[in-house]
């Protein structure tokens, strides 16, 4: 369920750099190159391609927790105290659900779960690969 949940998550976020990055889907979002909509467009491109195929999950989703952060008290949290009047309610979910996968890790169906299997049994000499000294 975690990979699950992370998977979701990151398509989602996707979706939110691909519109502001890529024009799709379409929309009248077109950050000019190096402003903050732009960088914050980039970050989730690129963050959510990683968590959805669960790679530096831990890393990439504390940079992202702290985007989310961020993005709700500079963009939202002037507008109004309450989430459901500023229109932050997905930039608090994002920043916890993020926050959660630092501490939880990607899940077994990730890269980093296919790496960390992959590299213990490389150390352990089960590949047939020779050891490290």
């Amino acid at each position: 369920m975690l990979s699950l949940m992370r998977v979701v998550f990151a398509i989602t976020f996707f979706a939110h750099g691909t519109q502001k990055i890529l024009g799709f889907p379409a929309s009248n979002m077109n950050p000019a190159a190096f402003s903050l909509p732009w960088i914050a467009g980039v970050l989730e491109l690129v963050g959510g391609a990683l968590l959805i195929v669960g790679l530096f999950t831990r890393p990439v989703a504390f940079v992202l927790s702290g985007l989310m952060a961020f993005a709700y008290f500079m963009a939202h949290a002037p507008k109004s105290f309450f989430p459901a009047l500023n229109g932050g309610d997905a930039a608090i979910l994002f920043c916890f659900g993020f926050l959660y996968l630092v501490f939880a890790g990607a899940g077994s169906i990730s890269l980093d779960a296919f790496r960390k299997r992959t590299s213990t049994a490389n150390d352990t000499g089960l590949t047939g690969a020779p050891r490290r000294a």
